[in-house]
């Protein structure tokens, strides 16, 4: 059975090739998983090899805005050559950009509009080191084609560790009683605490820092709520906590803890409207990102009593005027954005950015990327020789295009075993629509901006799923991709509905072609390929061999799919090398071919 629906084009991140601009980008390699195709440029163009060769000691420039940890530094030296400048003020850092392929930055630098278009489009990915990125013009990034990506795990249980930290130094007044000490007064009774064995804790946001938060308070005995539109039932429900609406929980709790992002929706969420709904008393803490409180609304709801204090680390100016009537207010415990702030956490933030830019700069997918949705790494690794299958697809499809063509609605199929719960094909899409626009287009596209891209274009595309039976251990047979209302140079590539149509699947790993149009066909995409319509007759495998054999093409694979004995037959060639004109033409002049394609891949 097949279902069909058409799809906002959303994409997954990945870098492949070089705008002219960026000499150290001449190295990314044009394929995610290998660098055979780099060789295969480099033996097919070899006019051009030598601007190749002295390229190859040219290396990326990664410019460091912010203090990072000396491991990460180290990774990155291993790769790019490293610019460590920091303090940059905004005119200062739009100047330098332009010099560099990466950026990365933690939350003082503000990565705005103007960097990215004063970077010239040679800047490809900016890595924030940490979790938040507010700081980063996401949309002026993907409209330039440049991937965000953050380091989301290494400081989790810092900041977990330090939400509890002063969770329990607010409850117990430590600070106060601490700077009371040191002031020379022995106040006890001023700074009687309050237990926290059985209170309610409302954490809002139940995402990686706020789950680990949520198993230490519950460690400390107390009853802990939830509120995270986004977060699943069966997550929650696995630590032990209920999710609630937002009212429910600032309404019920007597601490609550913020962990969400800063955002539209998430701006100043915290004002006079949701302290007036919180019960007499309650206490907050927030270590995630200043903004989510209205700083003025809550000195008022301190001086009001409804609020009974308050444990910040963050701040929506940092640092906060020296005169902050909330930061000299006696019920509020203060820390300087300190929550990744261990010695493990730094190390660990450094190399996961570090990793993560590398990997970009790679051409390798990013499983961090913020300005797309998030494929998990296990997806990333099963799908992998599916990604490569689902670009070459494309690439091989737009090319079958007669010249002056507009290529407006392709359909994609894929055939799985897999429920459409189970199977996540936004990055094959993303694949697919690289696939097409590259080719026939001189606009530099990556997987952040594709989506920008295509929607300039023009391009739709549909997608339908057939579930077949059986069992569902590999994730798809085939992929396959059809060009609709569109003129092809291969006559025996359009489908017997009018479409051009190839399909392929992953054999031992690898990418294959096994259809074009109706002919069944099997070869492997590697290299490229030369298709021809023929007469099914012996000598043709040898006479089209010799040919190529004589030009010093090496043919890696071969395949003939027919009608039937005798009659029209389609011969699909792999090769090495891209064949010179003089070997095309004698292939084309073999009298039982009728027609033939060379296409690169």
């Amino acid at each position: 059975m097949a279902s069909t629906s058409a799809y906002h084009l959303t994409f997954i991140p990945s870098l492949y090739k070089t705008p002219p601009s960026s000499l150290s980008w001449k190295l990314s390699l044009p394929s995610t998983f290998g660098a055979a195709a780099l060789r295969r440029r480099r033996r097919s163009n070899s006019t051009k090899s030598f601007v190749v060769v002295a390229l190859m000691d040219a290396k990326p420039t990664v410019l460091v805005a912010e203090k990072l940890g000396e491991a990460g530094i180290e990774l990155l030296k291993g790769f790019a050559n490293v610019d460590c400048s920091y303090n940059l003020s905004p005119e200062e850092l739009c100047t330098k950009i332009s010099l560099c392929d990466a950026l990365i930055v933690r939350s003082g630098t503000k990565v705005s509009r103007e960097v990215f278009e004063s970077s010239g489009g040679r800047l490809k990915v900016v890595g924030r080191a940490g979790v938040g990125i507010d700081n980063v013009d996401l949309s002026a990034a993907t409209e330039h084609g440049c991937l965000v990506v953050n380091a989301p795990t290494a400081n989790t249980i810092a900041a977990a560790e330090h939400g509890i930290a002063l969770l329990t130094a607010m409850a117990r007044n430590v600070a106060q009683a601490d700077a009371s000490v040191k002031a020379g007064k022995w106040q006890r009774n001023k700074y009687v605490g309050v237990s926290l064995v059985g209170k309610t804790l409302a954490v809002m946001g139940f995402g990686k820092v706020g789950s680990e938060v949520t198993r230490r308070a519950k460690g400390l005995g107390m009853n802990v709520i939830a509120h995270d539109p986004y977060a699943p039932a069966d997550r929650a429900r696995a630590i032990g906590v209920e999710l609630v609406t937002f009212e429910e929980a600032i309404s019920t709790a007597d601490f609550i803890s913020l962990h969400m992002p800063l955002t539209p929706a998430t701006s100043k969420i915290l004002n006079d409207e949701s302290f007036a709904k919180m019960k007499k008393g309650v206490r907050i803490v927030n270590v995630a990102r200043g903004g989510v409180i209205d700083e003025e609304a809550l000195v008022r709801a301190l001086d009001l009593g409804i609020v009974a204090q308050a444990a910040l680390d963050v701040f929506t100016e940092e640092p906060p005027p020296k005169d902050s009537r909330l930061v000299q207010h006696e019920n509020v415990t203060v820390t300087p954005h300190l929550g990744a702030s261990t010695m493990e956490a730094q190390e660990g933030v450094a190399i996961e950015i570090a990793e993560a830019v590398v990997g970009a700069l790679r051409g390798e997918l990013a499983a961090t990327a913020v300005n797309a949705p998030m494929v998990p790494a296990e997806v990333l690794s099963e799908l992998g020789p599916f990604v490569v299958l689902a670009e070459k697809l494309g690439r091989l499809a737009v090319q079958l295009v007669a010249g002056g063509s507009g290529v407006k609605s392709v359909k994609v199929t894929y055939a799985s075993a897999r429920g459409p719960d189970d199977l996540d094909t936004r990055l094959l899409r993303a694949m697919i629509t690289k696939g097409l626009i590259e080719p026939i287009s001189s606009v530099f596209v990556n997987l952040v901006n594709a989506d920008f891209t295509a929607k300039q274009r023009g391009l739709r595309i549909t997608e339908e799923r057939i579930v077949l039976d059986g069992s569902p251990e590999n994730p798809l047979e085939f992929i396959q991709v059809q060009i609709a209302n569109v003129e092809s140079k291969f006559a025996s590539a359009i489908s017997e509905y009018g479409e051009i149509k190839v399909e392929g699947k992953v054999k031992d790993g690898l990418p294959h072609l096994t259809m074009v149009g109706s002919f069944g066909v099997d070869v492997s995409l590697e290299g490229s390929l030369i298709l021809c319509r023929q007469i099914d007759q012996p000598g043709m495998i040898g006479k089209v061999g010799t040919i190529l054999g004589e030009e010093n093409v090496n043919v890696s694979f071969m395949s003939v799919g027919r009608i039937a004995p005798r009659k029209q037959a389609v011969m699909t060639i792999g090769v090495d090398d891209e064949p010179s004109r003089e070997a095309l033409k004698k292939i084309g002049e073999v009298p039982a071919i009728e027609e033939f394609v060379f296409l690169k891949l």
